[in-house]
């Protein structure tokens, strides 16, 4: 995996603007803050960020990937504001389960989710390196 980066462009805080990856792709269904049993145990934000990460390395996990195998991210938030406040409890969540690895991501507000609780909902594609 090569994180592509333009000499002449500044890097991105926590993200990258390109991922080059060569191998089996996993491609995981957005992941809201609820528990394998599809139970919210939080309405707080940055408590469903990381319930929706646990989620992705847990499936990450059944294709025999890891986090640093994340190539691209798509973030849904119902309030950008509550985002921003919520970033610095957010920013520990990404670090313990995902560690220093910043895919390419996009993060955008909708008008709402399926799950009426959601406040966030988070999809992923990974690829597992080839074998040389």
């Amino acid at each position: 995996m090569r994180i592509l980066q333009p000499a002449e462009w500044t890097k991105p805080k926590g993200y990258a603007h390109g991922v080059l990856a060569e191998g089996q792709s996993v491609h995981i269904a957005g992941q809201f803050g609820c528990n394998g049993q599809g139970q919210f145990e939080s309405d707080d934000l940055a408590d469903q960020v990381r319930q929706a990460l646990r989620n992705i390395v847990r499936i990450l996990a059944e294709a025999g990937a890891r986090p640093e195998h994340i190539v691209r991210m798509a973030w849904y938030v119902t309030d950008l504001a509550e985002y921003r406040a919520a970033a610095e409890r957010i920013g520990p969540a990404w670090r313990d389960l995902l560690g220093r690895h910043f895919p390419a991501i996009t993060l955008v507000q909708v008008a709402g989710l399926l799950e009426p609780r959601a406040k966030v909902e988070i999809e992923a594609v990974a690829v597992i390196p080839s074998k040389a």
